[in-house]
């Protein structure tokens, strides 16, 4: 088992896609991979280019052109891990690359080995008499004009770089035939990328070429084709790690090495082949400063190095039965200097890497190409880029459309739903959500379910104690259509993931997913279940139940199972256990019924309907830090066994404020309600549940006149509830102002 400092310099961040940006920085400034000032820049967006310092990077500068700034995971490279910026715009490279590297760390990771990071400077010779015998004699000078070159950059010879060695080439005019000689001075660079050495060292060696060829020397330049640094990087992948739903191990095996041998002798497929293995190649070179255009240049011109264009990689068998992947290209990128002096982005992101020399920088980009192109390969081989990809597809779509914020998921499931997913049909649906009009569903109804915020009683409902909760409306929708496999689509939360079989223990959605159509008799039917959230996950507001609920129903609709309001309950509570452990069966009763609830549990779960006396305003902060059910009620327990009679004490305590808030919400008391509410809060505090994200947000709402703030459902973030009856609209307006997310509704 890795030690805690392994853990925490390592490149497996668990369910990091799932933080706020926010909270993404911050795990990585717990880690050590990005320092005080680096970790303040990106939370304000202080590390971005300005304008000044563009103006003095290029000519005729208007503006800067931002692309996002993701990072590739699980990347075990040499034994090492690494957190590798990306920089590209494209939808899946992201996923799919840390995907394939999670894979590949299962078996050890990327191999990877470099030859010296050797660039070529060109001199062109022309008006020669004769030309073999002049190139005879630059050879014999060759010591001679190495010396000239290094002589004009010592510091590069002296940290063990400099010109290495001569050739000198043959070649006729296509024209007319005229002989030239072409000297090819191979310079060792080390960190830099070296253009600038390379090109001043073939100026400066210019003229003793004229005297010793005794022709005209015209162009001195550098070449991007770089065939002397490059990088070979090596991964194996035992069958057991290839299997995906539908199809084993051998058959993905057999696959890739199939479309791997297309590409090894069709260009046409070999194009777009290593068009995806640079995908991740160039997104690193962006973010890392360096010149993709000549990593581009240079990686095609060595795929046609022998007349016949081809892939890039090798995908092949080995005597054990495993797969086994291979990339070898040109690689020479730089650390130092460039871009990287001046560019904060790029400079953070070469520290996020861990500083790495030039060397090992052309190893991670390599294992980069070759996450990449197993990726695809794998994607291409079981069900097709186009379906696996079709939510990212849809949101792309409404980006390039300019769907404003306030009407981008909405806009995205019309989309998806309307089997066209094309920026035109994205204008359309948005010009009718703006004017207010029906946007077409599907052929099939949907199904919904209520969310939940818990005015009184969290924690303390584990133990018996009752809960004050209501319903958030329409908080998920979910619809059932007839398809060729079994897949969950959630838009809005970016998951479009086939449904595994069911097994012992089911894990994420799609294990609880799987559990509940086995529970149904629905494990042999393929199906699409399209999921529609109005609220965010993981935000303490019963998203998980109102998931399961809706889907239920769904199902139940779908396949005409008319399944009681008794049976859904029960359904959707399993399906609380198997994501949460130990759940009181609040969340999953008010998904259900849609009413407000005094929830208690006993040993049998019994909840009796609350109908406030008028309509209030309930004000929702959400922190934006994910708030994990199991493991804040796994902290209390703890808390709990080492002193039971303290945190009993405690739990009676947050009893008697639900029910004595309950009465007030019948009454209409709000002040008294309000007044309840932050009590409860207090001894939250106690159980140590809140986050100061949560407290700030209590603070702004109390600030700005609700009459009682808390937080609402497991805590460690989350959101919170302010009970607002004059009105929501300023406590909305401020946390929104402080850069939260909330929204308001009226408990009637």
């Amino acid at each position: 088992m890795a030690s805690k400092s392994e853990q925490d310099s390592s490149s497996r961040i668990p369910n990091f896609f799932k933080l706020g940006v926010k909270e993404r920085v911050r795990a990585l400034h717990q880690r050590g991979l990005i320092t005080d000032s680096d970790l303040r820049a990106l939370e304000t967006s202080d590390h971005t280019l300005k304008l000044h310092i563009a103006d003095k990077m290029i000519e005729n500068v208007i503006g800067v052109l931002g692309l996002p700034v993701g990072l590739g995971l699980n990347f075990l490279v040499n034994g090492k891990d690494y957190v590798v910026p990306l920089s590209v715009e494209e939808p899946s490279i992201v996923a799919g690359l840390s995907g394939a590297a999670r894979t590949a760390r299962l078996s050890g990771g990327f191999e990877a080995s470099t030859t010296d990071p050797i660039l070529i400077g060109q001199v062109q010779v022309v008006n020669l008499d004769d030309p073999e015998r002049r190139r005879q004699e630059l050879l014999d000078r060759s010591e001679e004009i190495l010396n000239l070159a290094n002589s004009l950059h010592p510091k590069m010879l002296g940290r063990g770089g400099g010109a290495k060695d001569v050739e000198v080439f043959l070649h006729e005019a296509p024209e007319d035939g005229r002989p030239m000689l072409v000297l090819h001075l191979l310079v060792d660079t080390r960190d830099a990328m070296g253009a600038n050495v390379v090109n001043g060292m073939c100026e400066g060696v210019a003229s003793l070429i004229e005297t010793i060829s005794g022709g005209k020397v015209f162009l001195r330049i550098l070449s991007n084709l770089t065939d002397r640094a490059l990088v070979s990087v090596r991964a194996r992948i035992p069958i057991q790690n290839l299997e995906v739903r539908g199809f084993s191990g051998e058959q993905v095996r057999e696959g890739i090495i199939l479309a791997n041998d297309l590409a090894r002798v069709d260009p046409y497929r070999a194009t777009t082949h290593n068009k995806g293995i640079m995908n991740g190649v160039d997104a690193v070179a962006i973010a890392t400063g360096n010149d993709f255009r000549a990593i581009e240049a240079a990686a095609h011109a060595y795929a046609a190095r022998d007349g016949h264009y081809r892939a890039l990689t090798r995908w092949y068998q080995n005597d054990e039965g495993d797969l086994v992947g291979e990339i070898e290209m040109p690689m020479k990128v730089g650390t130092v200097g460039g871009s990287l002096e001046t560019n904060p982005t790029v400079r953070i992101n070469h520290r996020l890497l861990g500083s790495p020399n030039a060397a090992e920088l052309a190893g991670v980009m390599g294992a980069v190409g070759l996450a990449q192109n197993y990726a695809a390969l794998r994607s291409l081989t079981t069900a097709g880029i186009q379906q696996n990809h079709m939510t990212l597809h849809a949101r792309s779509v409404a980006s390039t459309a300019e769907v404003p914020e306030e009407h981008f998921d909405t806009v995205v499931d019309a989309l998806i739903e309307s089997g066209d997913i094309k920026v035109w049909n994205a204008q359309e649906i948005l010009k009718r959500v703006q004017s207010n009009t029906a946007v077409a569903q599907g052929p099939e109804p949907r199904s919904y379910a209520s969310g939940k915020i818990i005015l009184l009683g969290e924690h303390a409902v584990v133990y018996g104690r009752p809960a004050l909760a209501a319903p958030i409306p329409l908080a998920v929708e979910a619809r059932v259509v007839d398809s060729a496999d079994t897949v969950l689509l959630i838009p809005r939360w970016g998951i479009e993931q086939r449904v595994p079989p069911m097994t012992e223990n089911p894990q994420g959605l799609t294990g609880i997913l799987a559990l509940l159509l086995k529970r149904l008799d629905l494990a042999s039917r393929s199906l699409t279940i399209e999921a529609f959230p109005n609220v965010p996950r993981a935000m303490g507001l019963g998203g998980s139940s109102a998931l399961a609920v809706a889907v239920i129903r769904a199902l139940s609709d779908h396949f005409k199972l008319d399944l009681s309001n008794e049976r859904v309950n029960e359904l959707a509570f399993e399906c609380e256990k198997a994501a949460h452990g130990t759940p009181s069966g609040v969340d999953n009763t008010i998904a259900t019924y849609g009413s407000t609830l005094m929830f208690e549990n006993t040993g049998v779960p019994s909840f009796q309907e609350v109908r406030p006396a008028r309509s209030v305003s309930i004000a929702v902060g959400i922190s934006g830090k994910e708030s994990l059910t199991a493991t804040t009620v796994a902290q209390v327990r703890r808390a709990w066994e080492r002193q039971p009679e303290r945190y009993e004490r405690i739990f009676d305590q947050i009893g008697d404020l639900t029910r004595a808030g309950t009465e007030a919400l019948r009454d209409g008391a709000y002040q008294e309600l309000g007044e309840l509410m932050n009590l409860c809060q207090g001894y939250l505090n106690a159980l140590q549940v809140s986050t100061p994200e949560l407290e700030e947000l209590i603070h702004i709402a109390r600030s700005c006149g609700a009459v009682g703030a808390k937080l609402t459902g497991g805590g460690g973030g989350g959101s919170v509830i302010a009970l607002c009856p004059d009105g929501a609209s300023d406590v909305v307006e401020a946390m929104q102002n402080s850069g939260f997310e909330a929204l308001a509704f009226d408990l009637t």
